[in-house]
C-alpha cells in the first residue's frame, strides 16, 4: 500500500471540513462560503501535490 503524502492528507481533511460545513447549523450563505473555501484549498493541494 503506497504511503499518502502530506498534501494528500491535507486535501482529504479539507474535503471533510467542506462536507461538515454543509451540515452545520448556520445560514445557507455561511455554509456555502465555508464549503467553497475548503474545496478551493483541497483542489489547490491536489493540483500541487499531484494526488488523484
Amino acid at each position: 500500500m503506497p504511503a499518502l503524502n502530506p498534501s494528500a492528507l491535507r486535501a482529504f481533511a479539507h474535503r471533510r471540513m467542506a462536507l461538515s460545513a454543509l451540515r452545520a447549523n448556520s445560514s445557507l450563505a455561511t455554509r456555502l462560503k465555508r464549503y467553497s473555501h475548503h474545496m478551493t484549498i483541497a483542489r489547490s493541494l491536489e493540483s500541487v501535490g499531484g494526488t488523484q
